[in-house]
């Protein structure tokens, strides 16, 4: 039996989230405690904004401690992707170390404008379950000034001044720096595959 659980990380468009799942026909509950991941086939780990208060807030709420240890398909989407690295160059804090890797700020570059805002389109770098049915070229929609380095771990980039990671997995873990919620039919692909609906 699939049972979604989207978490309140308290630094998310929770509201947007939802109605993504919503307009896909797929139901989802909402976690505010660890204890409300019992029993989850999926979690998904939403966020925006600055690392730091975020990861506080993954603190106190106990997820911080949880997160990592998860065995069913998690997926970060945006801020909650970069949430999964060893650590964030924006405000130089420690994350979930789920994938042993930085965020970076992007570089600043001649007609490269920081945040990163608007559509881009996915290069994909390996044939995985989650981006199956993606049309060529399959274009989503990013807001970030931080990003995550192409390694082992990206499944598809995006070129922004230099290449970054678009969508990575490892493991049950997997992540996208773009808001599926804002990439129309390429943000409902995603989600239906994560939940293994497609």
């Amino acid at each position: 039996m699939t049972d979604v659980v989207v978490i309140d990380s308290g630094v998310a468009n929770l509201g947007s989230v939802l109605a993504a799942f919503a307009r896909i026909d797929l139901p989802v509950r909402v976690a505010r405690a660890p204890l409300d991941l019992v029993g989850a086939s999926h979690v998904v780990l939403p966020g925006v904004g600055s690392a730091r208060p975020a990861m506080a807030r993954l603190a106190a709420s106990g997820f911080a401690e949880v997160v990592p240890g998860l065995r069913v398909p998690v997926l970060g989407i945006c801020l909650g992707m970069q949430l999964l690295f060893r650590s964030s160059a924006e405000d130089d804090v420690g994350c979930l170390g789920v994938i042993d890797a930085p965020i970076e700020r992007l570089p600043t570059a001649p007609g490269v404008r920081i945040p990163h805002m608007g559509w881009n389109r996915l290069e994909q770098l390996a044939d995985d379950p989650l981006l199956a049915g993606f049309p060529e070229p399959a274009y989503a929609y990013f807001v970030h000034s931080y990003a995550a380095p192409v390694g082992p771990w990206t499944i598809a980039a995006c070129m922004y001044g230099q290449p970054f990671s678009a969508v990575v997995r490892a493991g049950n873990f997997v992540g996208a720096q773009f808001h599926p919620e804002r990439s129309a039919a390429v943000g409902a692909r995603l989600l239906r595959n994560f939940v293994g609906a497609a």
